[in-house]
C-alpha cells in the first residue's frame, strides 16, 4: 500500500466511477480537503446499504480529512428519480424534518461531528429560501435537456413516467455541491453509483459558474452473492437503529452471510487492516465460521458499539455454538438458566449471563392466552419465525420447529403456562438458525 487513502479505498472495494483517478488521488494524498456524501431523509433510519457510503467516510476521516454529511430535507421534499421505477411517495415536511433528526444521530455515531473536522447541514437550509425564478435563470441555464434525458436515472424512469418536480431534482443536488464549494471549500463529492450523472452534473456547475475545480466519486451499488440487494432480508431492510433492527438481529444478519461474500464485506464493512482481511480471506471448509464471526463482531461493534457487539456474540454463540438450546428449569443468580461454552442454556455452566439470553429477539405475550393454551403455528408465525401458520404446520410435520430443545411433534399441541422455564421463558427454533424467546406478561 502507497499510504494513499484513495488507494486503500480502491483495493477494499468502494471505488466504482471517478471523475479523474490522477487528480482524486493527488488531492488525497496533499493537505486535507473536505468531501461531502448526502444522505435523504426518506426514512427515519438508513440501512446497512447505507454503511458503503458511510465507512468510506471513516476511512477518509481517519486519513485527516474533513467531511460533511449532508441531510438532504430539501432534495427529500422533490424525490431523486434515481434508481427508481415508480416516483417516491412525497412525505409532508414536517415527517421529513423528523426522519433527517434522526438520521444526523445514527450519523454521528461514525463521524463524531465537532463542528470542525467533521459537520453536519441540511441542504432546506439553502434550498427551502431559493426564488424559483431566479433560480432557473441562474442554475438552470447551464443544464442541457438532452444530456439530463440521457442519464441512466432518468432513462429507467423515462419508461414510467417522469414527473416535472422530480427532473429537477438533478439541478438541485448540483446546487448543493456548488454551495459546499463556495461556503466550505468542498472539492469532491461521493455518492452511490447511481449517483454517478447528478454528482458530475455539480462539478460541472462548478466549472461554468464558478471557474472551480471539483472531483466526483460513487461506490459500487453492492448486491450479495446470491444477487440480492445489500441490507435487505426476506423480514424487509437491516436497519441502523437498535429500535428497528436489534443488534442482535444485525449481528445474525452478517455472521449467516453468503462464504463468498465473507471476504468483500470485510473489507468495506469494518476497519480491519488489510493484512488481517487477506488472512482471514484464506480460512476455508469450518475456519470461513470465524471470519464470519469476526465480520459479525466488527460490523455490530461499529453500529451499535462494543458492549452490544459483545452481548451479540454471546448470545449467538449460545444458541449456535455447537450445543442445544435448552432451558435447564434451573435459576441462576438473576433468576436465569445460565450459558455453558458449548452453548447450551444450561445449569452446569459457572458464568452467570442473564443479559445475553435478553439480547435473543423477545416478543412479550398475555399470561392469559399461555393458560387457554396457543397452537405452535399461531405462535411461530405471531413471532415472526415462520411467515404463516400454513408454513409453520409444513415445518412441524417436517421436524423443523423446536420449543425448548425439544420437536414439536403435533400440530394440534397447545403451548401453555407448563413450556415456560424456570426463567418465565420459552425458548422457540425454527430450522438451525431462527431463535426467539417468549416470555409471559
Amino acid at each position: 500500500m502507497s499510504g494513499n487513502v484513495y488507494d486503500e479505498l480502491k483495493e477494499r472495494g468502494f471505488v466504482a466511477q471517478v471523475s479523474d483517478e490522477a487528480a482524486v488521488r493527488k488531492m488525497l494524498e496533499g493537505k486535507p480537503i473536505t468531501f461531502y456524501v448526502g444522505f435523504d431523509s426518506t426514512a427515519a433510519s438508513l440501512h446497512a446499504g447505507s454503511l458503503v457510503p458511510i465507512m468510506a467516510m471513516v476511512h477518509l476521516r481517519r486519513a485527516g480529512h474533513r467531511a460533511i454529511a449532508v441531510v438532504g430535507s430539501g432534495t427529500t421534499m422533490v424525490g431523486d428519480p434515481s434508481g427508481k421505477t415508480e416516483m417516491r411517495q412525497i412525505l409532508d415536511e414536517t415527517t421529513i424534518r423528523t426522519q433527517g433528526q434522526a438520521i444526523l444521530i445514527q450519523l454521528a455515531r461514525y463521524l463524531h461531528f465537532d463542528g470542525t473536522n467533521a459537520i453536519a447541514v441540511d441542504n432546506a437550509d439553502w434550498l427551502l429560501p431559493l426564488n424559483y425564478v431566479a433560480f432557473l435563470r441562474d442554475i438552470g441555464r447551464h443544464f442541457s435537456v438532452n444530456r439530463m434525458l440521457a442519464a441512466e436515472a432518468y432513462k429507467l424512469r423515462l419508461e414510467k413516467g417522469l414527473s416535472f418536480i422530480e427532473f429537477n431534482y438533478q439541478l438541485l443536488q448540483a446546487y448543493d455541491y456548488l454551495t459546499l464549494y463556495r461556503k466550505h471549500d468542498c472539492s469532491l463529492q461521493m455518492g452511490g453509483d447511481d449517483q454517478w450523472g447528478n454528482i458530475l452534473a455539480g462539478v460541472d456547475l462548478i466549472r461554468r459558474v464558478d471557474g472551480g475545480a471539483a472531483e466526483a466519486l460513487t461506490f459500487p451499488l453492492l448486491t450479495t452473492a446470491s444477487g440480492a440487494k445489500m441490507g435487505k432480508t426476506a423480514q424487509g431492510a437491516v436497519w441502523l437503529d437498535a429500535e428497528s433492527f436489534s443488534p442482535y438481529d444485525f449481528y445474525q444478519y452478517w455472521v449467516n452471510c453468503d462464504d463468498r461474500d465473507v471476504g468483500r464485506f470485510l473489507k468495506i464493512f469494518t476497519l480491519l487492516p488489510l493484512d488481517e482481511v487477506r488472512r482471514l480471506e484464506t480460512l476455508k471448509d469450518s475456519g470461513i465460521n470465524e471470519a464470519k464471526r469476526i465480520l459479525a463482531f466488527e460490523a455490530t461493534k461499529i453500529t451499535h458499539g462494543e458492549k452490544a457487539a459483545e452481548e451479540a456474540r454471546a448470545a449467538s454463540a449460545a444458541a449456535f455454538g455447537g450445543g442445544a438450546l435448552r432451558a435447564s428449569g434451573r435459576k441462576g443468580g438473576h433468576g436465569s438458566p445460565f450459558i455453558s461454552g458449548g452453548g447450551e442454556i444450561t445449569a452446569s455452566g459457572n458464568k452467570d449471563v442473564m443479559g445475553d439470553i435478553t439480547v435473543l429477539p423477545t416478543t412479550t405475550i398475555p399470561r392469559a392466552r399461555l393458560e387457554t393454551g396457543i397452537t405452535p403455528a399461531e405462535l411461530f408465525t405471531e413471532v415472526g419465525l415462520t411467515p404463516s401458520r400454513r408454513e409453520a404446520k409444513r415445518l412441524i410435520e417436517q421436524g423443523g420447529l423446536y420449543v425448548n430443545d425439544e420437536r414439536v411433534d403435533s400440530v394440534e399441541r397447545l403451548l401453555t403456562i407448563k413450556d415456560l422455564g424456570a426463567d418465565g421463558g420459552m425458548l422457540l427454533k425454527a430450522g438451525k438458525k431462527k431463535f426467539h424467546r417468549v416470555v409471559a406478561g
